[in-house]
């Protein structure tokens, strides 16, 4: 697919415990096009956060490609895959993955240090903006600890949309989200994924939030049993 920012080609991952194998996908193919809102679901277990794993080069497939944003990713040194990582994808973790030593500011401004390239007012405008898109300005000198669930979840889901990646993958976004706070967040993405044409992946036990997809990937035991476009996308295309 030529407009394919993610292509996963026959992609299987198994896992090793001792002398267990524990497969997690099975034989799971799939193109998913620039400026997509693509939600994945399925129960516990499916499979949802390794494919997720492995389309953001944290994890590497037993066997199988992923391509993201041309490259593939089976050729690329960590160094190549870090690159990758920090210059075009946002990932915003089930488990938050914050800094904790670092403020809630610090935390979302991290990236942007890494990346380069911004002046000290320019990352602040940047930091200030998503801060106040997830509603945690009076909180930006707090650290994690200081924080519910909720709201380090939002401090996630802000660093994860600051370096204005063209790919954001998001593991349960909503998870911890009281229905408001998760409506304002879903509301984000998809002002990004309009105004810029970011590509969200996102995984989700959530109806509501699987409603604003284009499309819905079901995935049981480890393979890909389902896709299907959702009303807002087929009335879209109809438009």
């Amino acid at each position: 697919m030529r407009d394919a920012i993610v292509m996963v080609h026959d992609v299987s991952k198994i896992y090793r415990l001792g002398t267990a194998e524990v497969p997690a996908l099975c034989d799971v193919s799939l193109d998913i096009r620039r400026g997509e809102f693509l939600s994945i679901a399925g129960p516990s277990g499916s499979g949802k956060t390794t494919l997720l794993n492995l389309i953001g080069c944290i994890d590497t497939p037993t066997s199988g490609s992923v391509i993201v944003d041309g490259k593939d990713t089976r050729g690329l040194s960590e160094r190549a895959l870090t690159a990758l990582r920090l210059q075009r994808i946002g990932f915003v973790f089930q488990t938050f993955n914050l800094v904790q030593v670092l403020s809630v500011w610090q935390n979302v401004e991290f990236p942007l240090l890494l990346k380069g390239g911004l002046s000290r007012k320019e990352r602040d405008t940047r930091v200030r903006a998503l801060l106040d898109a997830v509603g945690l300005t009076r909180y930006a000198r707090h650290r994690p600890s200081e924080l519910s669930g909720g709201q380090r979840q939002r401090v996630a889901v802000a660093r994860a949309l600051v370096t204005g990646p063209a790919l954001v993958l998001a593991d349960e976004p909503t998870a911890n989200l009281d229905s408001r706070t998760g409506e304002t967040i879903v509301d984000l993405m998809k002002k990004m994924n309009a105004r810029d044409g970011t590509t969200f992946i996102f995984s989700t036990h959530d109806p509501r939030v699987m409603a604003h997809a284009t499309d819905v990937v079901r995935i049981a035991d480890g393979q890909v049993v389902e896709r299907e476009a959702t009303e807002r996308a087929v009335a879209a295309r109809g438009a």
